[in-house]
């Protein structure tokens, strides 16, 4: 089956502060099942992953620099699409970093915030991290669906659960 890529660059709306929320839904609705769709922003665009997713689309988000993020979206039946060899020297290259220097340790304090602010900010944390860093976060209680998506993702994880109801979690990048 032939793919057919649909590019999207939003950078220079984002940059002159134009919403491009219309135009991206735009561009969706006028994708064909199996299309792939490249959006190219100044941020990770996070609320739309998971609009995306109740859409039916799976995604694949890759940060270029500072003020470049590229997320390319595909119906989910064909989320093998996203399965592109181009990204294993992105992986090696950070694989590589990671071997040539020690690990680092992000302390993050969740206390306190809303949902789902405790998940987003350790998922942001643990996407700036390098293979063998690791994250280690206070939540007021257990984070059951942190929990799930560390799962899938591969990570592994330490609960302590402490006496005031909290839970310590320390998860390592792989």
């Amino acid at each position: 089956m032939e793919r057919n890529i649909v590019e999207l660059d939003v950078r220079e709306q984002l940059k002159k502060k134009l919403e491009p929320f219309q135009l991206i839904m735009n561009t969706v609705k006028n994708l064909k099942e199996e299309d792939i769709f490249v959006l190219h922003a100044t941020f990770k665009p996070t609320p739309l992953l998971g609009l995306l997713k109740m859409k039916g689309y799976v995604h694949k988000v890759e940060k270029i620099d500072k003020n470049h993020w590229v997320v390319s979206f595909v119906n989910k039946k064909y989320k093998h699409f996203l399965e592109i060899d181009e990204n294993m020297e992105v992986t090696k290259k950070k694989k590589m970093e990671a071997i040539d220097r020690e690990p680092k340790i992000i302390e993050l304090n969740n206390r306190g915030l809303e949902p789902p602010q405790p998940m987003m900010r350790t998922l942001a944390a643990l996407d700036r991290s390098l293979p063998g860093d690791k994250v280690h976060i206070h939540n007021d209680r257990v984070p059951v669906f942190l929990i799930e998506e560390l799962k899938r993702l591969g990570c592994p994880f330490d609960i302590d659960e402490q006496s005031d109801g909290s839970a310590k979690v320390k998860i390592q990048k792989v």
